[in-house]
């Protein structure tokens, strides 16, 4: 027992390993990029749609993996309607945005923020052609059947987030606060400054 505490001990005292310090820096150097490419919004949707052009060619070329392409398809649609969801559901704690001109307004707060969604759409895509290399996941089903409940889930999932956006009276779209225009200058106002300049 105290042989076995005294290689605890100094396993311990070690520290991490040389794989534990790699793999902690891989994952600090990728938070970094993802942290820098935050404020390009573009560019990374557009890496997103070159990642699903590469998926769904591979997927046609080899016609197969249907079953991973529903799958990649209802969980991309659960996160867009979280994207398209209030954070807090007003039905508990209230309309989130005013209702009327008088009340201050209030920028429209998502359940998943835009940066979280475009992740979550990145890492799906990634996984899904991964799992394309497995033959394992190539389940043999008639995929117009899958296409059919796929639309018909989508229809009725937008069909509800469309009645829910109306009955609470939001839109899932922010565009900053309002902006005035100028008020038009008081008449005589130019006269007085003019005459103030000529006496100065």
């Amino acid at each position: 027992m105290q042989e076995r505490d005294a290689n605890t001990s100094t396993e311990a005292s070690m520290g991490p390993t040389f794989a534990q310090r790699v793999a902690k820096t891989i994952k600090m150097r990728f938070q970094n990029y993802l942290d820098r490419s935050t404020p390009y919004v573009a560019a990374r949707w557009g890496f997103l749609l070159v990642e699903i052009a590469l998926y769904a060619l591979r997927v046609y070329y080899i016609k197969g993996f249907h079953i991973v392409t529903y799958a990649l398809a209802i969980f991309i649609l659960n996160l867009f309607i979280g994207f398209l969801s209030p954070i807090e559901d007003p039905e508990g704690e209230g309309p989130l945005l005013p209702t009327s001109d008088k009340t201050e307004f209030k920028p429209f707060m998502r359940r998943l923020p835009e940066f979280k969604f475009w992740y979550g759409c990145a890492k799906a895509v990634f996984c899904a052609f991964c799992c394309t290399f497995i033959p394992l996941f190539n389940i043999p089903v008639f995929w117009p059947i899958l296409l059919m409940y796929f639309f018909v889930l989508f229809i009725l999932t937008m069909k509800r987030q469309i009645r829910h956006m109306l009955k609470h009276k939001y839109i899932p779209i922010s565009f900053g606060k309002k902006s005035y225009a100028k008020a038009p200058p008081v008449a005589g106002s130019s006269n007085k400054m003019s005459k103030v300049d000529k006496a100065g």
